[in-house]
C-alpha cells in the first residue's frame, strides 16, 4: 500500500483536482491522508466530502502551524510500506503510482522528474542527478527509508533540508524518465513571495549539516548550497 501524504492550507481552488488524479489511480491500493492546517476557506470542507465518498480517504484537522508540522503528522498516521508527498495545488497522472511502484524495487526511493503548469506554460523537467531537486514531492519511498527523518518545522524552503537529511542517509535510489507529477505555479504560495531572512536561516541550516558529514555528504550539500543561493539571487531576493 501506497500512503500519500497532502498537506492543505487555503487550498480550495486546486483541492478538487488533487484529490480526483488520486481516486483514478491505476494503482488503487492508497491510503489517502489529508491535513488541514487550519484552512481559513472551503478547504476542510472539501476534504471531508471526499472522505465520505471514498474510505481510503483519512482528514486530519489541526490548528495552523505549517506545512512542516502537517506533513509530520500526515507520517505518523501513514501505514504503507510506501510513502509518496503531493501538495495540494498539485496533481498526479493516473499512472504515477503504478510506475513508481514498479521501479523501487531495489532501492529506498524513486525519483521522476515534473511538469510545470502555469499561465501559458507547460514544461516538462526531469532529473539528471539525485541531487538535483531538493523537493520531497516526485518521489516514492520506502517507509522504513524515510521512517527516521522528519520535516524541519518552523522554517520556510523546509524542503531542501529534508532532503538533504535524506541524501546524507545513504539512501540507495533510482531515476525514472518521467513527468508526471503536475506542479502547479500558485502565485499564493508561500514561496513564490521572498522571504530574505527565512532563506538566510535555510542557507545556515544546510552549512551545518555539511559540518559533520562525509567528503561525498559535503560535496553535495555545498552543491546544493551554491544552486539555492543562485536562485535566491536571481529571484531578486538577495
Amino acid at each position: 500500500m501506497i500512503s500519500i501524504i497532502v498537506p492543505i492550507y487555503n487550498a480550495s481552488n486546486y483541492l478538487t483536482v488533487c484529490i480526483e488524479s488520486l481516486l483514478h489511480q491505476t494503482e488503487q491500493n492508497l491510503q489517502i491522508i489529508i491535513v488541514d492546517d487550519g484552512s481559513k476557506d472551503d478547504s476542510l470542507t472539501i476534504a471531508q466530502t471526499y472522505a465520505l465518498q471514498d474510505k481510503r480517504i483519512e482528514v486530519y484537522e489541526r490548528p495552523h502551524a505549517g506545512q512542516s508540522a502537517a506533513r509530520n503528522y500526515g507520517l505518523q498516521h501513514a501505514k504503507g510500506e510506501y510513502i509518496a508527498f503531493l501538495d495540494a495545488d498539485d496533481a498526479l497522472l493516473p499512472d504515477w503510482c503504478e510506475k513508481h511502484l514498479n521501479a523501487i524495487t531495489n532501492v529506498d526511493y524513486v525519483q521522476s522528474g515534473y511538469t510545470r503548469i502555469g499561465e501559458n506554460l507547460r514544461t516538462e523537467k526531469l532529473p539528471y542527478f539525485f541531487f538535483q531537486f531538493t523537493v520531497p514531492w516526485g518521489r516514492l519511498y520506502r517507509r522504513e527509508a524515510i521512517e527516521n527523518l522528519h520535516f524541519a518545522e518552523g522554517y520556510i524552503y523546509e524542503d531542501v533540508l529534508f532532503s538533504a537529511d535524506l541524501w546524507l542517509s545513504g539512501a540507495t535510489y533510482s531515476m525514472i524518465h518521467y513527468t508526471g507529477y503536475l506542479y502547479t505555479q500558485n502565485p499564493n504560495s508561500t514561496t513564490a513571495k521572498p522571504h530574505p531572512e527565512a532563506q538566510q536561516r535555510v542557507l545556515k541550516a544546510l552549512k551545518k549539516k555539511a559540518r559533520n558529514a562525509s567528503l561525498k555528504g559535503k560535496l553535495i550539500i555545498y552543491y546544493t548550497y551554491v544552486r539555492l543561493k543562485l536562485y535566491f539571487i536571481r529571484s531578486g531576493s538577495q
